[in-house]
């Protein structure tokens, strides 16, 4: 696998803001932009043509969207390493095939506006569905106030560095993959890091109110927050310079992930890779955060 950032682009706002938030990504991990068009035999309406051209072919499409996103990127970004690739293919194939050679894909969602999240297309659903490499969707008015770039080289941060990185951890599914992902993005930020650990208490409970005692429930609460720390401590041992913010309570994982989305620069959340009768899906923690999160989100394959 190669260092490199890839942004899945086709012209629309949703994959313009994917491919400007994979720019910053890239140069915060000093590693080269990919910008990949999938070209099928259709024809863009996003306004690249003027009324005066002919009706271009697919081809000159294939050829010219990658062509522009790269040098409004050049423009904004100078010195960051960026190649296009335009490809044949179904987008869906053409996309879950470069994950495999990513170090992260980044796509672009159909935005609903800061409020009320936003809804992921249906490509890029299957191709979340299907990698098995870390994708991160971009809501397209959310990239620039929830993003946020470190000063260098004597220049003040584009945004408040401050903004923590989210990660839903599940104790019952740890994963290598999601932890050093989430740790390895709150650093090249700079920003702390928020774990979120929600659990539930045992269906016992609802049937032997006796069980509901104060020093029961509290020794639960204890055993569990003792859990996410030897959980955590090996990844605060390999990354010092992350500062960790822990919550862990009772309570549905997906709410307060969605509810944290408003202050963060990036919410990280693992899906298994699982097969069902009807083939690979989305669990409904990653579900709800994707459909409803302000901020943009990575999931994280793991076994």
């Amino acid at each position: 696998m190669s260092r490199t950032v890839i942004a899945g682009i086709d012209g629309s706002p949703a994959s313009l803001a994917a491919a400007e938030w994979a720019a910053r990504e890239a140069r915060r991990r000093r590693v080269p932009l990919k910008l990949l068009h999938a070209m099928e035999e259709w024809i863009p309406s996003y306004g690249y043509a003027s009324q005066t051209e002919a009706t271009p072919s697919p081809q000159y499409w294939g050829e010219r969207i990658p062509r522009e996103v790269a040098l409004q990127l050049t423009e904004r970004h100078p010195g960051l390493e960026i190649t296009t690739e335009q490809v044949d293919g179904r987008p869906l194939t053409v996309l879950v095939a470069a994950a495999q050679e990513a170090e992260v894909l980044v796509l672009g969602s159909r935005g609903l506006g800061a409020m009320t999240g936003f809804l992921v297309g249906s490509v890029s659903q299957a191709v979340l569905a299907q990698a098995k490499r870390p994708v991160v969707v971009v809501r397209p008015s959310a990239w620039l106030d929830a993003d946020c770039l470190p000063a260098s080289d004597g220049d003040a941060p584009r945004k408040d560095k401050d903004r923590p990185v989210v990660l839903g951890l599940d104790l019952s599914h740890p994963s290598t993959e999601l932890l050093d992902h989430a740790f390895d993005a709150a650093a090249v930020r700079r920003a702390p890091l928020r774990v979120i650990h929600r659990w539930s208490m045992p269906p016992a409970f609802a049937f032997d109110p006796a069980l509901l005692a104060p020093e029961v429930r509290d020794g639960m609460a204890t055993s569990m927050a003792t859990a996410l720390a030897d959980e955590l401590r090996p990844w605060r041992d390999k990354y010092p310079e992350v500062r960790v913010e822990v919550d862990c309570s009772v309570g549905q994982p997906a709410n307060q992930l969605v509810e944290a989305s408003a202050d963060t620069s990036l919410v990280v959340v693992g899906r298994r890779i699982r097969r069902s009768a009807i083939g690979a899906h989305l669990g409904p923690v990653v579900h709800a955060v994707l459909h409803h999160a302000t901020a943009p989100v990575a999931v994280v394959p793991h076994a």
